[in-house]
C-alpha cells in the first residue's frame, strides 16, 4: 500500500472503531489514537519529503501511485504529493488532533458527532493527496456534505438556516466545478484525468480556457470566501460547534485556495493570465471588506468569521499576483491562518461554554476570571494582526513583498489597497482584546466561573506553539513550498 493511502485508510478505520465503540471513553480513545497516528504520519511525511528534496529529487510529485478505477472515463485513484500538499496534510493533522481535545466535553451524541467529524477529515485528506480530477472532486464532496449535519444538529443559534445556506452555496460552487472539470477533460482530448498529464499536454484552446476558467475559479472561490460569494461563511462559522469551526476555517476553506491554484490556474494557464485582473479586483474587495465588516461586529465568532473572509481573500489575492514570492506567501498564509483561526475558535468555544455569551460587550474583565483563556486569546489576536514572531507576520510580509514585484500600476494599486487591511485588522483585534483585558467584570455571575481544564489547556498550548514556531522558524516551510510553487508557475507563466 502506498504511504499516502494511509491518510484515507486510518480515518476509515477510525470510523469503524467509533461505530463499534460502546461508551464515551472508547470513543475518546479511538479519536485520540487515530488523530495522534495521523499527526505522526504527516510529521514523518514532511521530514521524509525534506530529505528527498535535499538528496536532489526534483520530481513534480513524489510517493506517486495510480490504480485504474473506471477505465471508460480514464478515472484512476492517483495519489502523489508536492511541497504544497505536504504542508496542507500537516496542517490538517494538527487541526484534527487539537479539534479532538477541543471537543472532549461535547454532549450530546458524542459518538455520532465524531463519526461525522472523522468523515469530514477523510474528505480533506483525500483531496490533498489525489492527483486525479474525478477522485479529487469526490473527496471534495465528502468533505462538504458532513458540514450540513455537524452545524444543523450540534450547532448553536440559527443553526438550521446556517446549515442550509452553507450547503446550498457550496453545492452551487460544486456544480460550477464539475462543469469546469468536465470541460477540461473533454477539451484536453478525453484521454486522461491526471492533473500532471493535462498540464503537460496543455492543448486546451485559449478561447475555451477563457470559458472554463471562471467556472472552476469561482467554484473553488466560493469555498475560499471570494467576494461576493462569501456570505455563507460568517453565518456558518457563527453557528458551528467549536471543533467544526476549527476544521472548517482552519482547513476546509483552504481547499478553495488549493483548488484555484492546483486546478484553475495550473490547468488553464492562458485564461489565468488573461482573466486574472477581474478576480484580482474581487479578491482585493474581499480582503478590505472582510476587515471592515469585522470592525462592526460584536459577536466573537462573527468577528473571527469576517476576519477569515479577509485572510482567505488574501490567499487568492496572492495567488493571482503570480509571482513566486507572492504564491509562496499564499501557501504560508494558508498555514498561518489555519493555525490562528483554529486557536481563535477553540478559545471562543471555551469562553462561550462557560459564559454562554459571545457578545464582547458582555465579556469584560475575563482576564481576572479566566487568565489562561484570556492570555491565549490575546496571543491569538496579536498573531492575527501580524505581530513579528508569529506566523501572520511572515505570511503577510511575504505576500505584500511578492505582490509589489509586479511593476505595473494596476497590481501595485491593488497591493496598496490590500495593505490597508493590516491597519483595520489591528482596530478590531485591539478593540476586542481591550474589552477582555481592561473592562470591569460585566456579570457578577462570571466571578464563580473556572479557568481552562487540562484538555483545553493542552489544545490551546499546542496551537500557540505551532503559531509561534512557524513565525519564528519559517524557513523550513518556505523551502518545502518553494519548489512546488515554482513548478506550477512555470506552466502558468508560459
Amino acid at each position: 500500500m502506498n504511504i499516502l493511502s494511509l491518510f484515507v485508510v486510518i480515518p476509515a478505520l477510525m470510523l469503524l472503531g467509533l461505530w463499534i465503540a460502546r461508551n464515551l471513553n472508547q470513543v475518546r480513545g479511538v479519536m485520540v489514537a487515530g488523530s495522534t497516528l495521523l499527526l505522526g504520519l504527516s510529521a514523518w511525511l514532511t521530514w521524509d519529503f525534506m530529505q528527498l528534496r535535499a538528496a536532489g529529487n526534483t520530481d513534480a510529485m513524489v510517493y506517486t501511485d495510480s490504480i485504474v478505477w473506471f477505465e471508460p472515463l480514464n478515472i484512476a485513484y492517483s495519489v502523489g504529493v508536492d511541497g504544497i500538499s505536504v504542508v496542507m496534510l500537516l496542517l490538517s493533522s494538527i487541526i484534527v488532533f487539537t479539534g479532538t481535545f477541543a471537543s472532549w466535553q461535547l454532549k450530546p451524541m458524542t459518538k455520532e458527532y465524531f463519526l461525522w467529524f472523522t468523515l469530514l477529515s477523510t474528505g480533506v485528506y483525500g483531496f490533498f493527496i489525489c492527483t486525479d480530477l474525478f477522485t479529487m472532486f469526490m473527496f471534495y464532496e465528502v468533505a462538504l456534505i458532513p458540514m450540513y449535519l455537524l452545524i444543523g444538529v450540534w450547532g448553536s443559534g440559527n443553526k438550521e438556516y446556517a446549515a442550509m445556506k452553507l450547503t446550498l452555496m457550496l453545492m452551487g460552487g460544486s456544480a460550477l466545478i464539475i462543469l469546469g472539470l468536465v470541460g477540461i477533460y473533454f477539451f484536453n482530448g478525453a484521454t486522461t484525468m491526471n492533473i500532471l498529464d493535462i498540464a503537460h499536454n496543455n492543448c486546451i484552446p485559449a478561447d475555451i480556457q477563457n470559458v472554463l476558467f471562471p467556472f472552476v475559479f469561482i467554484g473553488f472561490g466560493v469555498l475560499g470566501a471570494l467576494f461576493p460569494f462569501h456570505t455563507w461563511s460568517p453565518i456558518g462559522h457563527g453557528c458551528a460547534p467549536t471543533s467544526v469551526s476549527m476544521l472548517h476555517a482552519g482547513v476546509l476553506m483552504k481547499l478553495g485556495g488549493y483548488g484555484c491554484f492546483r486546478i484553475a490556474m495550473f490547468l488553464l494557464p492562458s485564461a489565468a493570465n488573461e482573466l486574472a485582473w477581474i478576480f484580482l479586483i474581487l479578491t482585493t474587495i474581499s480582503v478590505v471588506y472582510g476587515a471592515f465588516s469585522a470592525c462592526v461586529q460584536t459577536d466573537l465568532k462573527f468577528i473571527n468569521a469576517y476576519s477569515s473572509v479577509s485572510h482567505c481573500g488574501l490567499v487568492l489575492f496572492a495567488l493571482l499576483m503570480m509571482t513566486k514570492t507572492a504564491c509562496t506567501g499564499a501557501i504560508l498564509q494558508m498555514l498561518s491562518h489555519g493555525l490562528m483561526t483554529a486557536l481563535f475558535f477553540a478559545l471562543i468555544g471555551m469562553i462561550y461554554g462557560r459564559t454562554h455569551a459571545r457578545d464582547i460587550r458582555k465579556l469584560g474583565g475575563l482576564m481576572k476570571i479566566m487568565p489562561f483563556l484570556s492570555v491565549g486569546y490575546v496571543i491569538a489576536g496579536l498573531a492575527n494582526l501580524g505581530l513579528p514572531g508569529f506566523s501572520g507576520f511572515i505570511a503577510e510580509m511575504t505576500i505584500f513583498v511578492g505582490s509589489f514585484e509586479n511593476a505595473d500600476t494596476f497590481h501595485r494599486c491593488c497591493t496598496i489597497i490590500a495593505c490597508t487591511s493590516i491597519v483595520v485588522t489591528a482596530v478590531y483585534i485591539l478593540r476586542t482584546v481591550g474589552f477582555i483585558l481592561f473592562e470591569k467584570v460585566a456579570d457578577p455571575h462570571y466571578e464563580t466561573l473556572t479557568d481552562a481544564t487540562w484538555d483545553e489547556r493542552f489544545t490551546v498550548a499546542c496551537l500557540i506553539f505551532c503559531v509561534a514556531a512557524l513565525g519564528s522558524f519559517p524557513l523550513w516551510a518556505s523551502n518545502v513550498i518553494d519548489g512546488a510553487v515554482g513548478n506550477i508557475l512555470n506552466v502558468v507563466s508560459l
